[in-house]
């Protein structure tokens, strides 16, 4: 199996309505939202570990931690790429960083967990049911 440390894979969104700080309730300007750079970033780190994952698992994300220091307005494109900076087969850290065509406007870090879907999702699924 080739290395995965250094592989990356790089996803795009056009910042529409629904991607506004204004409209996801981050603030109150017409610029992508920060969640929607944060969602973008693991995005892309997800399908890039789906890639070294067998069928059943996927990942959830732990942890993410960035810095978000350009707006970008609305009907702009901006791509996220996520690098794997180091993995143990169940862990994966990645290097993220997104822009649009003036450049850079986040950089950060994101760790993910491989889990067993079925498994995960009946768990968060009777997390409140009564005994």
């Amino acid at each position: 199996m080739e290395s995965i440390i250094g592989q990356s894979l790089t996803v795009e969104t056009v910042v529409t309505e629904d991607k506004l700080a204004v409209n996801v309730g981050s603030g109150d300007l017409r610029v992508f939202a920060t969640p929607m750079v944060v969602a973008l970033m693991e995005n892309a780190s997800a399908k890039l570990a789906a890639k070294y994952l067998d069928e059943g698992i996927t990942t959830v994300g732990t942890g993410i931690s960035i810095d978000h220091t350009s707006p970008t307005p609305f009907n702009a494109t901006v791509f996220a790429k996520a690098t794997v900076v180091e993995s143990d087969g169940r862990t994966f850290k990645f290097r993220v960083e997104a822009w649009d065509k003036g450049g850079v406007i986040s950089k950060g870090t994101h760790t993910r967990v491989s889990v067993k879907a079925d498994k995960f999702q009946k768990k968060a699924d009777s997390k409140f049911d009564e005994v």
